[in-house]
């Protein structure tokens, strides 16, 4: 018998595992560095040489790059900074995984401290968190349509699925120059430095994706010939394309943008002066892209001639619930510690926006978790002319999401768009910040569907024994298709024999059986 058959491409979810561990490691300053008196600040970041998975583990390797800004011993050179990294080679325990599977790890530095041991020694600690998800490409295959002279009576289902795309990393390459206000002083050194996205969008075109935003770019240095730091501070916009060719504006898709490489070096301008800096940025982007589709696929068959068996598997299918976005809006005071220095400017604020629990609720999903707010700033004394102090606003979001009938996968995506931190006096600072919520929600419904079919003769002894002539009463949850079935005839036979006007029938309704051998 020719037999058709639909694919449909999704991932399927094999496990996740998540795990802490303490990096630590010892530092001893290079030679050009000047001595160490007092940690101002510092951060870290967590890149990834190589992930694979095999043996039920998924392995990993990669370092944690860190960067501190410090006070000298120097009277002329008060402020330095220097950077380093610790290797790390780590494992996740995942029940199940295999090489082929793709496994999606993502680290978070929990927190990040710095002890001094002697001026020219540090002791680097790190709390890190290492998250992994695997998923498994997985094709559904469906019995969609039989030969026309097949002789079988077929019950067809229409179902609304999404159909996986593509599921891939890509990265946009940004390449900019950057030049001085005429106010400020020519470029001796970059002391710190910081840039982050803002505003990121992507748009989906015929071939391609266009992501836009900008990037906040924040520069302490110092001056040529200057005593006193400098601070500059500008935005860049972002303009770029990346290619995918089953790109169609009509797609739900879900893209991750997140700043993988930010570099930045002094370049002499037209004059021969230093007052360029020249920006290279590596932007990375988590692409997926679903179709949704109508799948008509046939639900149950069979013949009158011979025996027709379907085998039948349990598939999952993905229904798009919801695609919302929420703005959420927060703002918090905060003031200095009795022990740190005055404020007489704020230079640079850094921020980490972290989600660290949804909840599914009668009203939608809420979202908890913390902006990390990171505030360097000028102080009035020489002995410091650079101080800094970190803030934690928390805050809750209810993004609207329709109730759901089977179990929902929820992918929740946060930004930063703006954050504004204002002087109120010498000790305290107002900080409002606008972060934004993109939810993209499916609903997973599973069904029994049909892979295949086996033939085989008729059993005439058994369809003898069946009486020729029924008299039925429709029950409960009945379909003509199933009486039919069940009674060795046709559905066409059962709407003329009993002049029925369509294939619907209600529960309690009579209707005669003629068995059709």
């Amino acid at each position: 018998m020719e037999l058709e058959r639909q694919l449909l491409h999704r991932n399927r979810e094999i496990g996740g595992a998540l795990n802490q561990i303490t990096l630590d490691d010892d530092y001893n300053l290079p030679d050009y560095k000047p001595d160490l008196t007092k940690v101002i600040r510092e951060r870290g970041s967590l890149h990834f040489d190589e992930v694979h998975a095999s043996g039920g583990h998924v392995w990993f390797k990669g370092v944690l790059e860190f960067q501190i800004l410090y006070r000298t011993d120097l009277d002329n050179r008060k402020i330095n900074s220097l950077k380093g990294e610790i290797p790390f080679q780590e494992s996740l325990t995942m029940e199940g995984i295999g090489e082929s599977d793709q496994v999606k790890l993502d680290g978070k530095i929990e927190d990040i401290s710095v002890s001094v041991i002697n001026s020219r020694k540090l002791s680097i600690r790190s709390l890190v968190e290492f998250q992994a998800e695997a998923e498994r490409p997985e094709d559904t295959s469906m019995l969609a349509a039989v030969g026309a002279d097949s002789g079988c009576e077929i019950e067809k289902e229409n179902l609304e699925a999404l159909e996986l795309l593509t599921d891939k990393k890509d990265t946009l390459r940004i390449r900019k120059e950057i030049s001085l206000s005429s106010n400020k002083p020519n470029m001796d050194e970059i002391l710190w430095n910081s840039v982050e996205l803002r505003g990121m969008s992507t748009r989906l075109k015929n071939g391609e994706i266009e992501v836009s935003g900008e990037a906040l770019v924040c520069v302490l240095y110092s001056g040529v010939d200057e005593e006193r730091l400098q601070w500059f501070e500008t935005t860049v916009p972002i303009q770029g394309n990346v290619e995918c060719n089953v790109c169609e504006e009509s797609l739900i898709h879900q893209i991750k943008t997140e700043l993988a490489q930010a570099d930045l070096e002094i370049e002499l301008d037209g004059d021969g002066e230093e007052r360029n800096l020249l920006l290279e940025m590596v932007v990375n982007l988590t692409i997926c892209l679903w179709r949704e589709t109508n799948i008509e696929m046939i639900s149950d068959i069979y013949a009158l001639d011979r025996q027709v068996q379907p085998n039948m598997q349990t598939a999952v299918f993905d229904r798009l619930l919801v695609k919302n976005e929420a703005k959420c809006r927060m703002s918090d005071k905060i003031e200095l510690e009795e022990e740190q220095e005055d404020i007489l400017q704020i230079c640079s604020n850094e921020n980490t926006l972290a989600i660290e629990q949804t909840t599914v609720t009668e009203d939608g999903l809420l979202a908890e978790g913390t902006l990390t707010i990171e505030i360097l700033y000028m102080t009035a004394d020489d002995a410091m002319p650079v101080a800094a102090k970190r803030a934690y606003v928390p805050f809750s979001q209810l993004i609207e999401m329709p109730e759901a009938v089977h179990p929902v996968k929820v992918y929740l995506d946060g930004s930063i768009e703006q954050v504004t931190t204002v002087l109120s006096d010498s000790r305290n600072i107002d900080i409002k910040a606008v972060v934004s919520l993109n939810l993209l929600a499916f609903e997973q419904q599973e069904k029994q569907v049909i892979t295949d079919i086996n033939e085989s003769e008729l059993d005439l002894a058994v369809l003898q024994q069946r009486p020729g002539l029924v008299g039925y009463i429709v029950k409960e949850g009945d379909r003509l298709f199933h009486i039919a079935k069940e009674n060795h005839t046709t559905v066409d036979d059962l709407v003329e024999t009993n002049h029925l006007t369509g294939t619907d029938v209600k529960a309690g309704e009579r209707i005669l059986i003629v068995k059709t051998v």
